[in-house]
């Protein structure tokens, strides 16, 4: 496997190497070693969360307060989806950034959220299956969010504005600013 940084602090997309033959591919997504000897990030998952979801769905921004928070190596099993972190630790020296991935079952590339990050992702294709490992269970009183068009993070979700499908939750999550 290859990592690569991103703009947030130990956030990682994860490029797998995949054997391929006229039977079909095998690749490893996870080995908790070398994953940690590669980013120098311990993360040790406890819990795997599968989503499905049909085109245009945008599911986000989501996070855990501490102490439940969660760290996630995220990756789409099928179709594609472009998938988004946002550093919200204020001692960070990224602090405030945007990360967006496209993660397909194509590039079978994974994004490794860390901690104190939100997390969401919309879906590219006509459906989608997510898949990620977290390293804490979820907690519903824990759980917060941001506002997925806030202006001031200005992520382009790559889904035009009529065919967005959003959850209730999801379109009165506080800005950015007013977390």
């Amino acid at each position: 496997m290859d990592v690569i940084k991103t703009a947030i602090f130990d956030c990682w997309i994860i490029k797998p190497k995949v054997f391929k033959d006229d039977r079909g591919y095998f690749y490893e997504s996870f080995q908790q070693e070398r994953f940690q000897q590669l980013t120098k990030t311990v993360f040790s998952p406890i819990q795997d969360n599968e989503a499905f979801s049909t085109y245009g769905v945008i599911r986000g921004l989501h996070f855990q307060e501490t102490p439940f928070a969660q760290a996630k190596l995220v990756r789409s099993l099928q179709g594609s989806v472009l998938d988004v972190a946002v550093d919200l630790r204020k001692d960070s020296p990224s602090y405030g950034k945007v990360v967006t991935q496209v993660l397909s079952q194509e590039n079978k590339e994974q994004l490794f959220v860390p901690k104190g990050c939100a997390h969401g992702y919309a879906v590219l294709s006509p459906e989608a299956v997510v898949f990620y490992k977290t390293d804490a269970y979820y907690n519903p009183e824990a759980e917060g969010g941001i506002l997925f068009n806030d202006s001031e993070l200005a992520i382009e979700w790559q889904i035009p504005e009529s065919d967005r499908i959003l959850s209730k939750k999801d379109l009165v999550w506080p800005t950015f600013k007013n977390l």
